[in-house]
């Protein structure tokens, strides 16, 4: 099945063809000269050299170098099962089940990936959905661009609205307690379940509508030419023959399904929610399920990518030569998941984030609970933008910001819901997030495409997550 791209090249092309944003490259390595101008009028922060600028994309790729080779290896995994043809036959059966219904799919789908984002963070875990999402999008009659929204919204909007997320409520909790404060758990739960779903709805309401007109008409679709026939090629071309669901397809496609399983379970810290099933499954790499990392998930994906290999049949030549074409198709996503995380590089050797929550913080001072709440809101917004791990914002802002809370007898609660509110909303649409910049080059869908869509979700989400916050302060 195969988009028809003449229709609509002539408007696409007059469109697209009068403003482009640059590369991914470009832009993140625009925003890191950026913040070294911005070091040198500063009173306090050390300014940023050449050295500084030249070297914080590889200083980005050292931090991120886990992230990378999962990333790298993950592809290869991708490759070898793409060549048994058991994607291709499955996504077919799927399709041909939905026959009709094929709309279904994005609710449940970002359903599910939002539970991820609310009980784990599920955020770099998602770039392995990617290409195996998009190539059922597309084959439902559906675009690259729905498949983007349903992952990237999906798994964010849990994000933002964490329950129980630890690299964000846990961490936060954590940080508070080191500075004296106690919190209750529940009301942060309490909150994050009305984010969450809030921000779901939403984004399931706007990704459905697009996603019917464009199955309605392949003119409708935001993607301009070059991104329909980058992405029909990837995902498309060469499939226009339904392959048999072979018993042999049936198994990969089961141990395909196992390899995600065990890649959850393998990240959700089991311990800290008081379970124990799993502390005695350190054979396989020395580290338990639930401790698991980037490392590990790397080499699990290259395991099973032996396993499904030799239980098709590969030949060991073959099996090597598929992990490492596939890896190689990886190497660009890798390249901008390395140079995001110069950004951050750059922030934290200047000191200007630093500067930045000292700044904010005193800012805050002396304003009335919703004034506070709505204000934090923003700073937090501005800070994601600049520190978007959520972990990494965690544990430098909260025991800032929540003390803050704290001894102005505000929530310290409320404070954690913001934070996590306004690093899930700019995780949704920032270029200095790997997840966004990766997937979307998963995908073959451009940076700006993405904005264009996205921002009127963006702003909607924005003013519901204000009017729950507000609210919540009100309440406590």
């Amino acid at each position: 099945m195969q988009y028809t791209l003449e229709n609509n090249a002539n408007s696409k092309t007059q469109k697209k063809k009068k403003f482009k944003l640059p590369t991914a490259y470009t832009i993140l390595f625009s925003i890191i000269v950026i913040i070294a101008i911005i070091s040198q009028f500063i009173p306090g922060v050390k300014a940023a050299t050449v050295a500084d600028i030249v070297m914080a994309p590889m200083n980005g790729l050292k931090d991120a170098i886990d992230i990378c080779l999962y990333v790298l290896l993950m592809g290869g995994f991708l490759n070898v099962v793409t060549k048994t043809g058991a994607l291709d036959a499955g996504i077919g059966s799927i399709v041909k089940k939905l026959n009709g219904k094929e709309l279904l799919l994005i609710p449940i789908l970002m359903f599910v990936f939002s539970l991820g984002g609310t009980s784990y963070g599920m955020a770099e875990e998602t770039l392995a959905f990617y290409a195996l999402v998009t190539a059922t999008m597309m084959a439902a009659g559906f675009d690259a661009l729905t498949a983007v929204a349903t992952i990237l919204l999906g798994a964010g909007v849990g994000v933002l609205g964490s329950t129980v997320n630890p690299f964000l409520v846990a961490t936060s909790i954590d940080s508070l307690k080191g500075v004296g404060v106690e919190v209750n758990q529940a009301i942060v739960m309490g909150i994050g379940i009305a984010l969450w779903l809030a921000a779901l709805l939403i984004s399931i309401y706007f990704v459905m509508k697009y996603a019917k007109k464009v199955k309605e008409d392949k003119n409708n679709s935001l993607l301009s030419k070059d991104e329909l026939q980058s992405s029909t090629e990837a995902f498309l071309d060469g499939k226009e023959e339904t392959l048999k669901f072979t018993t042999k397809r049936k198994i990969v496609m089961c141990l395909f399904g196992l390899s995600f399983v065990v890649m959850i379970l393998g990240v959700i810290p089991w311990e800290r929610f008081g379970i124990t099933i799993f502390e005695h499954t350190d054979f396989l790499t020395g580290i338990s399920l639930g401790n698991w990392w980037f490392s590990e998930l790397a080499m699990w994906f290259v395991l099973m990518s032996i396993i499904i290999g030799i239980v098709y049949g590969f030949k060991e030549k073959e099996i090597v030569s598929y992990i490492i074409e596939g890896a190689a198709e990886m190497v660009g996503v890798a390249l901008i998941i390395g140079i995001s995380r110069g950004v951050s590089v750059i922030m934290s050797n200047t000191g200007l984030d630093a500067y930045v929550l000292q700044n904010a913080s005193d800012a805050l001072s002396g304003m009335s609970p919703i004034l506070f709440t709505n204000v934090t809101f923003l700073i937090y917004i501005g800070l994601s933008f600049l520190i978007p791990s959520t972990s990494g914002l965690a544990s430098v802002s909260i025991p800032i910001f929540g003390a803050l809370a704290h001894t102005l007898g505000f929530s310290s609660e409320l404070v954690i819901s913001i934070l996590g509110a306004g690093c899930g909303l700019v995780n949704l649409i920032t270029p200095t997030s790997g997840v966004v910049m990766g997937g979307l080059a998963i995908s073959k869908v451009e940076y700006g495409t993405w904005i264009k869509f996205a921002t009127k979700i963006i702003v909607c989400i924005f003013i519901s997550s204000a009017v729950i916050l507000s609210v919540g302060m009100m309440l406590l």
